[in-house]
């Protein structure tokens, strides 16, 4: 049991402390240091090995958050954490393969000089909801963690 506990909140805390490194860090250094085609190119080229490592880890904390719920008590914080994850999944699946696409055939209005107001639209309103969504995905991994805590007191 304490290898699946182990597994279970090394996936967590891999999946939210990637979240915030490339949050927090990466991508206002990237944007700061480099021009912004370059730095749009860069964060570009990361965001697949990015959402992999959401896909990844969520799935690994989902499937063992459910296997906890069936096996440990208490089990409503077991179920708890589940269906943040559940969410969270979601989320970042449909972030990473929707919208991010999405925003992608659109880049190029980035660049343009003159571009059309309707498509720089578009591509705000994608990125708008890039943000949303991963911010979103942050706070779930963190009730995912505070449940788990929960269920892991004596009293749980």
């Amino acid at each position: 049991m304490v290898a699946v506990l182990f597994v279970y909140l090394l996936s967590l805390v891999c999946w939210l402390g990637g979240m915030v490194f490339f949050t927090a860090l990466v991508a206002p250094i990237v944007f700061k240091v480099l021009p912004m085609v370059e730095a749009g190119k860069l964060v570009g080229a990361l965001f697949p090995r990015y959402y992999l490592l959401g896909y990844i880890c969520g799935a690994i904390g989902l499937i063992l958050a459910i296997y906890l719920c069936a096996t440990r008590m208490p089990r409503m914080w077991w179920a708890t954490a589940a269906l943040a994850l559940l969410i969270a999944l979601g989320l970042t699946v449909y972030a990473g393969a929707v919208v991010r696409p999405q925003g992608d055939a659109i880049r190029s209005i980035t660049t343009e000089p003159n571009p059309d107001p309707g498509r720089r639209a578009e591509f705000d309103r994608l990125h708008h909801l890039s943000v949303m969504l991963n911010g979103a995905v942050m706070l779930l991994n963190l009730a995912a963690l505070l449940s788990s805590a929960v269920a892991l007191t004596p009293r749980g």
